[in-house]
């Protein structure tokens, strides 16, 4: 089967590059993908009587006003509520709100002093030179204390144990933890720091996060090939093949699933595949506990290394009326089987590895010369949220259009 455009996988960046293009007139283009339904990691089920979202809890960012209104157009406004993000890290047998350096007012005065004491020497306060490994970027960031005690055991529990595999560009556009505003926190009882991402955003009232994404699949008039999955790709005949044993070719392909998948990319430089195969990958487990949990909180963190999971979604507290929780969980470090509903997703978050910006620029470059684009949290290995997928994926569909 030929077609002008060719979309692989239909998750959040599939299906707004597809319904771009249905909504500007093109016709001519299919979606392979490889489950029985709509929406990649975005995915929701129903378990215990309410929506859960297999990809941990996804929400939509109130801040990109120009994906709001295209994704408003599938599930109208009054469908969502809005909120403002409450979170909050368990350590050391207390709950602090998020972010850490900004509430460690919130502990006795003792602490305070000692947390107040290691920023002061933190690198980036004190002027050291920064240095290129995770594990030491971080404490040179945040000082000794608060990398030891939450962001390093986090990260490691969140990302395995290998840290220093990972660069540490990505992490720039973490503030340096400045002790002016710290003290001043300590002294005012509130916080002095710029409100992470995702401050305020909307979340369906009667379904999971899931609704969006299929509705968008139901407004592409059948477009959607379900149970394709994508084996291999040639990128001189632009044909893709799936484990199904189907073939389908396009003008242009639109590649949204993770490069792991493609048994074979023919055509590719021997050295550049060789690249795009060191490409890691986390898995996580998404696992439901029935509980109630008194918290206001929509997200908790929990860094105690003798805990195997990361992060709890309190899902009473976003999909209101609902009942339970949902842990988040490495699966290098899932439990046995307790009888409550878990699924893992095998492909959760890209790795940040050194060196990766350099492969993926040399990797989406090559393929853009041949008519192959990289999109979305996969295509691209980038962690994207969905609505920085959806403001990318309209933005190369104006382009090729």
């Amino acid at each position: 089967m030929r077609t002008k455009f060719l979309i692989l996988g239909a998750g959040p960046a599939g299906l707004s590059f597809s319904n771009r293009l249905f909504q500007n007139g093109e016709r001519d283009f299919i979606v392979l993908e490889a489950e029985a339904q709509a929406g990649g990691l975005c995915r929701s089920v129903d378990v215990d009587g309410y929506a859960l979202d297999i990809g941990g809890g996804h929400i939509l960012d109130v801040r990109r006003t120009e994906v709001v209104k295209f994704l408003f157009q599938f599930m109208s406004r009054d469908e969502w509520n809005y909120f403002v993000r409450d979170t909050t890290i368990h350590i050391n047998g207390k709950y602090v709100s998020h972010p850490f350096e900004a509430n460690i007012w919130q502990f006795n005065t003792q602490d305070q002093a000692e947390y107040l004491a290691s920023i002061a020497r933190a690198g980036c306060v004190t002027g050291k030179p920064k240095p290129e490994k995770f594990t030491e970027w971080i404490t040179w960031k945040l000082g000794e204390r608060i990398a030891q005690e939450y962001m390093l055991p986090y990260n490691k529990k969140m990302f395995g144990s290998e840290l220093d595999n990972l660069g540490t560009y990505w992490l720039e556009k973490l503030p340096d933890v400045s002790f002016e505003d710290t003290l001043r926190s300590c002294l005012e009882h509130r916080a002095y720091a710029k409100q992470p991402g995702h401050s305020e955003f909307y979340y369906p009232v009667e379904h999971g996060y899931g609704e969006l994404w299929l509705r968008m699949a139901g407004a592409l008039d059948g477009r959607i090939a379900y149970g394709q999955k994508v084996n291999s790709i040639d990128f001189d005949s632009h044909i893709v093949r799936t484990e199904e044993g189907r073939e389908f070719s396009g003008e242009v392909i639109i590649n949204t699933i993770p490069y792991a998948e493609f048994r074979e990319l023919q055509g590719m430089p021997e050295s550049l595949r060789q690249k795009t195969r060191s490409l890691k990958h986390t898995s996580v487990q998404v696992k439901y506990s029935p509980q109630k949990m008194d918290t206001s909180a929509q997200w908790i963190y929990y860094p105690d290394p003798g805990l195997s999971y990361h992060r709890i979604f309190v899902r009473h507290n976003v999909l209101l009326g609902s009942k339970g929780i949902w842990y988040e969980t490495n699966s290098d470090r899932i439990g046995p089987p307790d009888g409550n509903f878990a699924y893992i997703n095998e492909y959760a978050y890209p790795l940040n590895t050194i060196g990766k910006p350099e492969i993926m620029r040399s990797l989406l470059e090559w393929m853009a010369e041949h008519n192959v684009f990289g999109l979305g949290r996969w295509g691209e290995h980038q962690h994207y949220n969905s609505d920085t997928t959806v403001e990318l994926a309209l933005k190369l569909a104006d382009k090729l259009l």
